[in-house]
């Protein structure tokens, strides 16, 4: 997501924020479900009130008392004709807002932004991104582990072990990191031989070995390929395309520096967001 994106989602979401006191004198910020609807690109209210339920009951699973972060409402709204009409909202916290937002489809563009606007307690755009990169960094990490899963059964229901899908990988990061092994590439990195490679590299060196993977498996099945010297040659070559793809605008995947930990950063993620319910101000009774 570019930075113009971010601050145009930002804005909105901002927009349509407001405050109410409680009885402990605090300024609680809430949002309105009709309004967070729209910006969520959900066309339907009934829709929305699907995902607003899975938020509460979440809410319920956590132990966390509903009424402090959802409440039911009435507000009048305009029809065309110039009349008025009450229909039922919502009222919400951040935390009420996080839960729907997690409880959405994360490959939409503003539910993705929703679910680090709302797990933030500061507006500082800056930080905003830097979680989307690290939530991006996560959810690439996952796609290249769910496709190397993938990969390592199609293979085995083709004659090929696990230290033969082993061989099948490693020689596929040689064909990508322009003859560096994978070892190699630990050493250059200063990464333990105990830990896989992919959790200390950055997005797109991740999203580079998935995309050869997934070429892998797709080709592995539609070209009936058995045995490992077949599907490791298919390995080689798509790392291979996929380097040659990333040569073409200046990028050499072993040049680039290593990122942080991918398992510090899950830890670190879990923990800010066990923490988003206790930081955010309860609705007044």
């Amino acid at each position: 997501m570019d930075k113009l994106k971010i601050a145009q989602y930002k804005t909105s979401f901002d927009t349509i924020s407001g405050y109410i006191e409680n009885e402990r004198k605090e300024q609680v910020e809430i949002w309105f479900a009709r309004d967070l609807q729209v910006i969520l690109g959900y066309a339907r209210w009934e829709n929305f009130v699907v995902a607003i339920n899975r938020a509460v009951e979440s809410c319920k699973t956590q132990g966390i008392n509903v009424d402090d972060h959802f409440r039911e409402v009435t507000k009048m709204v305009n029809l065309g004709s110039g009349a008025k009409r009450e229909v039922e909202d919502f009222m919400l916290t951040r935390f009420a807002c996080y839960l729907i937002a997690q409880n959405g489809d994360p490959k939409k563009e503003e539910i993705a932004f929703a679910q680090s606007y709302f797990a933030i307690q500061t507006r500082k755009i800056e930080l905003i991104e830097e979680r989307l990169d690290l939530k991006s960094r996560l959810e690439t990490r996952d796609k290249l582990r769910a496709a190397e899963k993938q990969l390592s059964q199609n293979i085995y229901e083709r004659g090929v072990d696990d230290k033969g899908f082993g061989r099948i990988r490693s020689k596929g990061d040689t064909a990508l990191f322009g003859g560096y092994t994978t070892e190699d590439m630990k050493r250059r990195l200063g990464i333990k031989s105990t830990r896989p490679l992919a959790d200390f590299l950055p997005t797109l060196t991740i999203a580079a070995k998935n995309l050869a993977t997934e070429m892998t498996n797709h080709n592995v099945s539609e070209k009936n390929l058995q045995g490992e010297t077949h599907i490791t040659a298919e390995h080689v070559q798509n790392n291979r395309t996929v380097r040659e793809m990333l040569g073409k605008r200046g990028i050499k995947p072993e040049e680039l520096p290593p990122a942080e930990d991918i398992n510090k950063m899950e830890r670190r993620i879990a923990s800010d967001e066990k923490k988003i319910e206790q930081s955010t101000k309860k609705l007044p009774k």
